[in-house]
This record gives structure tokens, C-alpha cells and sequence, in this order.
């Protein structure tokens, strides 16, 4: 019993000497590295924005004007095309003939009327003299009239002929780009209004159509900006104000390409509520009748705006918010409601006074609460913007960036010394373990003495 009591009693010291050694401090973690900006002030448009689809200016169907069958084509599907080409060729071998038997009618019928003509000559000349009754005179008068009149007729079929010649040779009516063929060579294409076949079609390429919808409260507050003038509207106006319009295509991050309005509709639809406007965009080879496009109209004077860049807004459901550093160099949250896009700057319509430092480089290391270091940019807004664009929207430390806290501008090594506090000699727990097995040794002979 005496020897277990000495045992623990020496267990007990050697822990109580163990605990008593100093042991190496946790190294505390470096604050994240973000970049901060403040936000820009510039005098900015307000704009509204629509879907909207693009149109051409003309389309044709080209159909079959004669029927025939289909001998030659002179075009290959997707080839743009000028007013006069021809496109189709159908056998003219028939209508040549129909032609020519015209041409034969139309010298009979001339022939006709000079025999009739020297008829009534003849029967002037007899009258007086009671060879010819008065009765056959008017017959010579009517046999040329009817002669003259088959002239005319004769005309008439000749030129036709020469029309159904001609419309064997399909041509395209305006200058454009020529769809597929509907119809190969070979085959029978009919004539007519209801049976006539479509054999391709034609579109203008330059300029294109923009057709748009605009809201009644936005026509509305449009005319309140100075479309109406006295008894002049929208309508009678619209060439003379030149209202720019912008569209931006569906791989596009703005609206890089500018028309002009020059057409809106004279009644607004009472199932939509809106009116139909157009815009012109001139040297728009690019543009394809039917594609989707948003489209932009300035509204309101110019008016200054905050602005910041698109990469420092996160989205958090359906809210969106920044991240700020304070003077402590705690990142705040910032909750905002955002406007229009400006050149690759985003307006930020509240939640912002314009004074804060907000982070554009870093938000996915960075947590509201958390301390970083910040580094300014030197960079604006707009600057920093236009270098996304021209690096394809990937993100870089700002060239030049300067160090916003005095502790990141010390050396490493004095940064590494304060972080990294000195640990104790390692000799020390070592006598100490020395110094226990000692007393135990001491303890134990002073236990087998008493026993």
C-alpha cells in the first residue's frame, strides 16, 4: 500500500514540473490581401431598354411567273446578290415559239387591214359615179376599222409573248442575300397568284430594321421630355429629333452598335399597352433579319451617378451588395440597389455615400467582420474597368498598387518576428524530467526504509 502511495505521489510531480514548462505560441494567421477603390462620380445618360428584334428593310419571294420546267440555276444558296441577276433559268423553248407564232398573227392582221384599207380607197373613188351602193362603202369603212383593231390585238398577244419570254429568265428585284433553293433543276414550277412556287427569297443586308415595343408611361414621360412640341407629336417629328438608338447583341455586354429612330406607330395596342417603334441601323452588315437584341433609348438630361466596377458586386440570393473596409481595416456589408451598366461601370442607386473604400479585388477572401489588409488602387473605376475589358474579364492586381496599413509596409523579417513568438529552450523540460526522476528515486528509498 505504502509503495502505490509513492508511485502516484511521484506520477503527480512529474506532471505538476511537466505543466509547468512553457510551451510554443499558435502562429496567428496573416489578414487577407484585398484590393480597394473608391467608387467613381461621372456625369452619366439614363436610358430604358427593350427587347427587340431586327428586320430587314425589304424580303422578296421569289416565285415562278410562266410555267416551265426548271433548266439551270444561277446562284449558289447564301450568295448576296444585285438587283437584276438572274437566278433561275426556265425553258424558254415554248414561250420562243408562242413568240414567234405572235409575231405571225400580228403581220397577218396588218396584211388584212392594208387589203381593207385599198378596198375603201376603191370605194371612194366608185361612189360618185353609183359603181359602189352606199351599202358596200360602209361595209369597206367597218372591214378597216375591224383590221385595225386585230392590229392591236395582234400587239397586244406579241407582247405578251415577249413578257412570258422574258419571265423565264428569273431575276432578283432588289439587291440583297439569296435563301436556299426551294426548287432544283428539272422540276415543273407552276405560274399564278395561289399556284405560283416560291423558289427562294431575297433580303436586303444593309440597312437593317430594329422593331421595338415602347410602354405608354414611357411614351408618355418621352413626350414630357420634349417630343411634343406645340401642335407637332412624336409622329410628325420623329425624323427631326434624331433620337439615337442602341442595341446590344446576345454575346455583347453593352450596346456597341448605334442607330436612329425613324419610325413610331400612330396607335398605341390596347392588348399590350405598348406601341410599336422602329429603328435604322445603317452599315449593318452584321446584323441578321430575326435576331434578338436589346435595345436602348437615352431618356432624361444627363445626371452624375456612382459608379463602381461590376466585379466588386456579389450576389447574395436574390440581393446584391459590396464589401467595404472601414478605417479599422474591417470589411463591412453593404447592401445596394444597382442601376444601369456605364461603359463596364455599374451604377449603385443606394447603400453607397461615395466615401468608402470598396473592395474590387479579393471579395471571395474577404468576410464582413473580418480584418484585411487593404492595398489601394491607383487605378479609378472607369480605368480599372477598361482593363477588364482589354484582359477579357480576368481579374488582376491594378499595376502599381500601394499598401494601405502601416504594418504591411514594415519588413518581412519584422512581421515574421512578431508573429512568430520565441518557445523556451527544449533543455528546460529535460531537468525537469531529470529533477522528478530524482525525487522518485528519493521517495522510493524513503518508502523501502519505513517498511
Amino acid at each position: 500500500m505504502t509503495i502505490r502511495l509513492g508511485i502516484l505521489l511521484a506520477m503527480g510531480l512529474l506532471a505538476a514540473t511537466g505543466c509547468s514548462g512553457t510551451m510554443p505560441a499558435a502562429v496567428q494567421p496573416q489578414p487577407p490581401k484585398v484590393t480597394v477603390a473608391k467608387p467613381e462620380r461621372q456625369p452619366v445618360v439614363e436610358y430604358v431598354q427593350f427587347p427587340g428584334q431586327t428586320d430587314a428593310v425589304g424580303e422578296v419571294e421569289i416565285r415562278a411567273r410562266v410555267t416551265g420546267y426548271i433548266v439551270k440555276i444561277h446562284f449558289v444558296d447564301g450568295q448576296e446578290v444585285k438587283q437584276g441577276d438572274v437566278l433561275f433559268e426556265i425553258d424558254p423553248r415554248p414561250y420562243q415559239l408562242a413568240l414567234n407564232r405572235a409575231a405571225g398573227e400580228l403581220e397577218h392582221a396588218r396584211a388584212l387591214a392594208e387589203k381593207a384599207k385599198t378596198n375603201l380607197s376603191r370605194a371612194e373613188r366608185l361612189r360618185p359615179s353609183g359603181a359602189v351602193s352606199e351599202d358596200e362603202y360602209e361595209q369597206a369603212q367597218a372591214e378597216l376599222k375591224v383590221q385595225q383593231a386585230s392590229i392591236q390585238k395582234a400587239e397586244a398577244v406579241l407582247d405578251e409573248a415577249k413578257l412570258n419570254l422574258e419571265f423565264t429568265r428569273v431575276v432578283s428585284p432588289i439587291d440583297g442575300r439569296v435563301s436556299r433553293r426551294r426548287v432544283t433543276e428539272g422540276n415543273l414550277v407552276q405560274n399564278g397568284s395561289s399556284a405560283s412556287t416560291v423558289l427562294t427569297t431575297v433580303v436586303t443586308v444593309d440597312p437593317v430594321y430594329v422593331y421595338f415595343n415602347i410602354e405608354e408611361p414611357t411614351l408618355l414621360r418621352y413626350e414630357s421630355l420634349g417630343w411634343r412640341a406645340g401642335d407637332q407629336t412624336l409622329f410628325s417629328r420623329i425624323k427631326e429629333l434624331r433620337v439615337p438608338v442602341e442595341i446590344g447583341l446576345a454575346d455583347e455586354d453593352g450596346f456597341s452598335h448605334t442607330g436612329q429612330l425613324d419610325f413610331v406607330d400612330n396607335q398605341i395596342d390596347p392588348d399590350t399597352g405598348t406601341i410599336r417603334a422602329r429603328g435604322r441601323f445603317d452599315n449593318a452588315r452584321y446584323l441578321t433579319p430575326g435576331m434578338y437584341v436589346r435595345v436602348r433609348l437615352p431618356i432624361g438630361p444627363p445626371h452624375q451617378a456612382l459608379l463602381v466596377s461590376e466585379r466588386a458586386i456579389g450576389t447574395d440570393q436574390a440581393r446584391k451588395f459590396l464589401l467595404t473596409v472601414d478605417n479599422d481595416d474591417v470589411v463591412q456589408y453593404r447592401e445596394v440597389k444597382l442601376g444601369a451598366l456605364y461603359a463596364g461601370l455599374r451604377e449603385v442607386e443606394s447603400g453607397l455615400n461615395g466615401d468608402e473604400w470598396v473592395i474590387v479585388q479579393g471579395l471571395q477572401r474577404a468576410r464582413p467582420g473580418q480584418k484585411v489588409s487593404p492595398q489601394r488602387a491607383d487605378q479609378t473605376a472607369a480605368e480599372t474597368a477598361a482593363q477588364e475589358r482589354d484582359d477579357h474579364g480576368q481579374p488582376g492586381d491594378p499595376a502599381g498598387a500601394k499598401r494601405h496599413t502601416e504594418t504591411d509596409k514594415k519588413p518581412a523579417e519584422s512581421r515574421r518576428e512578431k508573429s512568430e513568438p520565441k518557445s523556451e529552450p527544449k533543455s528546460e523540460p529535460k531537468s525537469a524530467e531529470k529533477s522528478a526522476e530524482k525525487s522518485g528515486e528519493k521517495t522510493s528509498k524513503q518508502s523501502s526504509d519505513k517498511r
